[in-house]
């Protein structure tokens, strides 16, 4: 991967254009303050952290890890956190140099940041692990980005994926988030196929509170409000609750791990699959 690098941003040689209609670019600030403190975001990063320690050797070297899509580096800068010694090289990478800038104050100088097009990497067999967390349900071609990420894998690499799951949960909010679609653990079967990954674990998550959801969701007329009205009404919605919500709801979510992973729950309103390159 030919790069060049300005304020410590690792760019490709051909420029890269963060395409607004699949991640508008206005979230990110809100998107910060949730990955720091929202109780959904700290349930998933307990979640997945997890799922990382199960599939990871406790001998296994410093490896090299990078999280596509991950914009303001909510995820890395937990996995740094929670994780220091078990990586040769953390990266964030993303298209947005917003979301790339915007990281560098909420994240440790040692992790790197990298621009890139996630239709178009550049990088080959260059990988340990790889995370794709709530991003491919943007995209029009998913199949597309999961074989790019896959090639970027070493033989053996892990690809942990996340999703919106199951079509049961669609709302406006998946509207106006510009989601594709959500997926199921034979959804998730089939990605592995089309990009040649072998699927190691689907399981879902969020299955505790996924009554208060989908209530939550049963809103009628959003889709029917002004552009600027949608606006309003997701940047309302889409931030903290009181701190007293917030705590309660953490809780919930906090005893999906480790019970999730102990048993397979039958639904959630999210779902996690570890693919490994062949």
């Amino acid at each position: 991967m030919k790069l060049r690098s300005t304020d410590s941003i690792k760019r490709p040689a051909k420029p890269v254009k963060h395409r607004d209609d699949e991640y508008d670019q206005s979230s990110f600030y809100s998107l910060r303050l949730m990955q720091e403190n929202h109780f959904w975001y700290r349930g998933r990063h307990r979640f997945l952290l997890a799922s990382l320690d199960r599939f990871l050797p406790a001998s296994a070297p410093p490896l090299t890890c990078v999280d596509l899509g991950g914009g303001v580096g909510g995820w890395v800068k937990y996995l740094f956190d929670h994780r220091p010694t078990c990586f040769a090289e953390l990266a964030l990478a993303d298209s947005s140099l917003t979301a790339l800038d915007m990281a560098a104050s909420l994240m440790s100088p040692n992790i790197s940041r990298y621009q890139v097009d996630l239709m178009n990497l550049d990088w080959e067999k260059a990988w340990d692990i790889a995370f794709l967390l709530d991003v491919i349900e943007h995209l029009p071609n998913d199949d597309h980005a999961m074989r790019n990420a896959a090639r970027i894998l070493k033989p053996g690499g892990l690809l942990f994926v996340t999703t919106p799951a199951l079509k049961q949960f669609w709302s406006y909010n998946d509207v106006l988030v510009n989601h594709q679609r959500r997926y199921s653990v034979e959804d998730y079967a089939q990605l592995a196929q089309h990009s040649g990954l072998e699927l190691l674990d689907a399981r879902y998550f969020m299955f505790l509170l996924s009554p208060l959801y989908w209530l939550f969701r049963q809103r009628s007329g959003v889709l029917e409000m002004t552009a600027e009205q949608q606006r309003t009404f997701l940047k309302n919605s889409h931030r903290v609750p009181h701190r007293l919500i917030n705590f309660s709801l953490a809780a919930v979510f906090a005893a999906e791990t480790p019970l999730g992973h102990w048993v397979r729950f039958p639904w959630g309103t999210s779902i996690l699959g570890i693919f490994r390159k062949l």
